[in-house]
């Protein structure tokens, strides 16, 4: 059973004891290596809670590129670092699979869900899902015409319950779109981690209906962090089909992956993939990065340092008088509502942020990353708790 400490997941899980070691090496040793290889300065940088975007990039990433750039190798995914990566997944997720490297996690998700959905159909997802609100059309673009069907949900989950009651509406045959998949965001929009039992009753339902399940992951690694799990035990072990796997957000510079589950699913994916540009000729720079980044379990470590950020800044800020917590913080977003004095002191500090839709007014959302420090988070709460509120 998890214990949820200031809504933070805590699972312990044997299976990830080899992240759990890599994390503590690398707050020990290489978070020095890092930081002094970020381009970004500093002072900007502890100011900033945007999004996990606005980082730098670990040095094992750019040592990885260097590399992969030695020499000449085969192009279009044809190249040894590319079919490695194959492996490595495959060995990680405990499964074979078909995997496609592209460059931004909104390729990956309209690509998957063009593969899934025809033109005719809809795509199942929370209201606030990505897909649905920052990808400009994308899915609806690739599939053809398709339609987002957003949903309700609290803490910017679905549940199995709304997604049943949804699908036992009458279709009216030809004149209505016809479901086709369901697409859930791991960890959400809303910061908030779907279990491995929430996982499995929506994909459930998914099959008895004839529906395909996709994940976008892009801040996935994050989850897995959270929750203590395996990759495998909250993907194809609960019902999953399909993962829009990112690593942008965890520090790469540009590394998303379509991971399918079952490869014959696959079998004409990479004629989508090529003729929706994405096709990269010197694919081993991609894969150079998940390389990088999963081994030792550096990939788990870094989203466990932004997790821990997250969880530091919620428990502060919470602890403040007029200052709440929108939804649980279970991942590496803080979603918190202040009065708009505490709001405007904070950007005459010089810090950045995003004013955020949510179901209270005067909400901002924090993002922290694998290089967020303990100095810029107290740093923060210090400034939202100052008498002066930053004047």
């Amino acid at each position: 059973m998890a214990d949820i400490v200031m809504g933070v997941i805590r699972q312990p899980c044997d299976a990830l004891k080899a992240w759990r070691l890599a994390f503590r090496r690398y707050c020990r040793r290489g978070r020095r290596r890092v930081m002094s290889g970020m381009i970004l300065d500093r002072n900007d940088r502890a100011l900033d809670f945007r999004s996990d975007n606005v980082a730098g990039v670990p040095l094992e990433i750019l040592h990885a590129l260097q590399e992969a750039n030695r020499g000449s190798d085969s192009s279009y995914g044809e190249d040894a670092v590319s079919k490695r990566l194959k492996t490595t997944l495959e060995a990680l997720f405990e499964h074979e699979l078909a995997v496609f490297p592209v460059a931004t996690g909104s390729a990956a998700n309209a690509l998957a869900l063009a593969h899934l959905t025809p033109g005719w159909g809809s795509v199942l997802c929370h209201e606030g899902a990505h897909i649905a609100t920052d990808e400009c059309g994308a899915p609806e673009f690739f599939t053809g015409g398709a339609k987002l069907a957003g949903l309700p949900g609290a803490d910017g989950k679905l549940s199995a319950a709304v997604v049943a009651a949804y699908l036992a509406r009458d279709s009216r045959g030809v004149h209505h779109v016809q479901p086709a998949a369901i697409s859930l965001t791991q960890s959400t929009e809303a910061g908030t981690c779907y279990s491995a039992a929430e996982i499995g009753a929506i994909t459930s339902i998914a099959r008895a209906h004839g529906l395909k399940t996709h994940m976008d992951g892009a801040r996935f690694a994050n989850a897995v962090a959270a929750l203590g799990r395996t990759p495998a035990e909250i993907t194809w072990k609960a019902g999953v089909d399909v993962l829009s796997f990112g690593l942008t957000k965890n520090g790469a510079i540009s590394a998303e992956a379509i991971v399918f589950f079952d490869p014959a699913m696959a079998e004409t994916f990479g004629y989508r993939r090529k003729r929706g540009g994405h096709l990269f000729s010197k694919m081993r720079f991609v894969s150079a990065q998940f390389e990088a980044l999963l081994k030792g379990g550096l990939w788990l470590a870094l989203a466990g340092t932004a997790n821990a950020m997250a969880a530091r800044l919620a428990a502060g800020l919470s602890a403040l008088p007029d200052v709440s917590l929108v939804y649980p913080v279970q991942a590496n977003e803080v979603f918190v509502a202040m009065p708009e004095a505490r709001l405007a002191a904070l950007e005459r500090a010089g810090y950045r942020f995003y004013r955020w839709d949510a179901p209270v007014g005067g909400a901002i959302r924090l993002v922290t990353a694998f290089d967020t420090d303990v100095g810029a988070v107290d740093a923060f709460i210090e400034t939202v708790a100052s008498p002066d509120q930053g004047a």
